[in-house]
């Protein structure tokens, strides 16, 4: 996880985390099809999906503001290369070439300032190269479902801390995306049946 306020978040073991088990599966599918790709996995946490791409044949960087987080990260994926840092950071020079693709999962909803990290991202992509992020989805129907279903103060818990603080639809997502120079934008949502999904899964590419 990586936020803008307090991270209470701390970090116990390299496993995958629940949302790694349907996020995972919908990253994979949208990821461009050149190989070897080199990545940035923004809020990579445990280092769990980095892991999972590397094990691909891609070469990978993992950053995150979690000192826990990327020391086992570190300990337990000693072949990828994990640092303590923010995606409103300089990200040049963490690979050999400019990365062609950025993946930042379960992140954006964390940010106080989600324009400043997508101007970060693009200026960092290769020319022509992707973003992939998962965020949790929110559209007509699951907001109807808990309406009806009277979950909203649970949906937005506000004693949690280090919770979520921005909520996005495709709609939205488009809006943002478009406005920081990407287009090309392609959603394969996540978890639960369509229309309920858990996460939203979208992959969009840097305008040449």
């Amino acid at each position: 996880m990586q936020a803008d306020h307090l991270n209470n978040f701390g970090w116990r073991s390299h496993e995958a985390l629940q949302h790694h088990e349907y996020t995972i599966p919908a990253i994979m599918a949208l990821l461009p099809d050149s190989k070897p790709l080199n990545i940035i996995d923004i809020g990579c946490g445990n280092g769990f999906l980095a892991h999972k791409l590397a094990e691909m044949g891609h070469n990978v960087v993992g950053i995150d503001i979690a000192e826990d987080g990327i020391k086992i990260a570190s300990r337990s994926y000693p072949d990828i290369k994990f640092l303590v840092r923010s995606g409103y950071d300089n990200l040049d020079n963490l690979l050999n070439d400019s990365p062609n693709l950025i993946v930042s999962s379960e992140v954006i909803e964390h940010l106080y300032y989600p324009q400043k990290f997508l101007k970060n991202i693009h200026g960092s992509l290769a020319k022509g190269g992707h973003l992939i992020l998962t965020t949790p989805y929110h559209g007509y129907m699951k907001n109807l479902a808990i309406s009806i279903f009277d979950k909203w103060d649970k949906h937005h818990d506000s004693e949690e801390e280090g919770a979520h603080i921005k909520f996005f639809s495709e709609r939205t997502m488009k809006s943002i995306l478009t406005k920081n120079g990407f287009h090309d934008i392609e959603y394969k949502n996540s978890g639960r049946i369509p229309y309920l999904w858990r996460s939203m899964v979208c992959r969009a590419q840097k305008k040449s």
